[in-house]
């Protein structure tokens, strides 16, 4: 029986490592997929690490129910292989890109077409083993989607970093004041927020990033303005340059400083939108979020519809690419470290 070599979290908190075993036979409506690439999520650091910050010394155990070895990986693309006895069989050979936020199919959320609220999920890479191998198992083929004619790296983002910056910034898209929009934190989300709110938004887009480098990039790839949220006196002014502060403002990095900064920027009847997950406490005087009438609205992934629309838009020619790196899937260690120690701009994309 062929094999299959995966990059595998074999204990948490420590690296991954190379593991060969049998290549799965698809069941039922599962679809065996041959993985071209797979993108390194900031979320795959969290799952290695067994642990998320939720400030105070406090940490939210992420390594619940999981069975190791475990294969992280959710920004997913290849080729299908193998069909199981439900799944068309005119699907192989078919280049897919993989929508990971799969839920049970049976609770209200995912009746209600809410998988990725599912509690009882099975998320690739982060539930049920992801694309860091030669091939992964999707539970059913309807979570591949047609990607042609993107470029398969573009592809593969949109499934995490596009979908979730597509999602969030779809939560300001409805509101009646949206005079302009503050994205802060530029990492692989952030870039992908900046490639698609275009798409989205007439108005220019600010962004804000404590890299410079990052923020130069951000200037290159369609940004108007571009903030050191680190700058002495920076809130007053951009709150004297905007005339009263940012109506939309997603955060993307989701620590208690970038929370703090969203704040101190936002204007009167302003909303912002969490997306990242640094982590961290954050707290408000009762007061200030009343006095500001502001609306805070946390925000995960997206569901299988809006990953539809995302990909419709995109092989419009509506999203421009962001930038990627591609990388050997065997090196997925060497980039993770990479990615921690805050080296990487843009994705990392891991190829077989």
């Amino acid at each position: 029986m062929a094999q299959m070599v995966r990059q595998s979290l074999v204990k948490f908190d420590a690296p991954l490592c190379e593991t060969i075993v049998d290549t799965p036979k698809p069941k039922g409506a599962e679809v065996l997929l041959r993985v071209e690439r797979c993108g390194l999520c900031h979320s795959d650091l969290h799952i290695q690490d067994g642990y998320a910050d939720i400030g105070g010394g406090k940490k939210l155990d992420t390594t619940r129910g999981m069975t190791l070895p475990f294969t992280l990986g959710h920004e997913i693309a290849g080729v299908v292989e193998e069909v199981g006895p439900d799944a068309p069989k005119d699907l192989i050979g078919k280049k897919k890109a993989v929508f990971p936020w799969i839920g049970c199919g049976v609770c209200r959320d995912c009746q209600n077409g809410d998988e990725n609220l599912c509690a009882k999920n099975r998320f690739m890479g982060v539930s049920i083993d992801g694309g860091f191998a030669t091939h992964t198992l999707v539970p059913d083929a309807k979570y591949l989607l047609d990607y042609d004619p993107l470029p398969i790296d573009m592809a593969a983002t949109l499934m995490c970093s596009g979908i979730t910056a597509y999602g969030a910034l779809k939560r300001l898209a409805g509101l009646s004041r949206q005079r302009n929009i503050l994205l802060i934190g530029l990492g692989g989300v952030g870039m992908m927020g900046l490639s698609i709110a275009p798409a989205m938004f007439k108005q220019k887009i600010s962004v804000a990033d404590l890299s410079a480098s990052a923020r130069d990039a951000a200037l290159k790839n369609g940004a108007s303005f571009a903030y050191d949220p680190s700058e002495a006196d920076i809130a007053k002014r951009i709150i004297k340059e905007t005339e009263g502060g940012f109506d939309c403002i997603v955060d993307f990095a989701g620590s208690e400083k970038s929370m703090a900064f969203a704040v101190s920027v936002l204007a009167r009847g302003g909303k912002i939108v969490v997306s990242g997950l640094m982590g961290g406490q954050f707290s408000l005087p009762m007061v200030q979020w009343i006095y500001k009438r502001m609306t805070i609205e946390g925000f995960m992934t997206g569901t299988l519809a809006e990953a539809k629309e995302l990909m419709t838009l995109a092989r419009a020619g509506k999203i421009k690419p962001t930038p990627i790196k591609e990388e050997p899937m065997k090196e997925a260690q060497k980039w993770i470290e990479q990615l921690r120690a805050g080296k990487v701009v843009g994705r990392i994309m891991l190829t077989n």
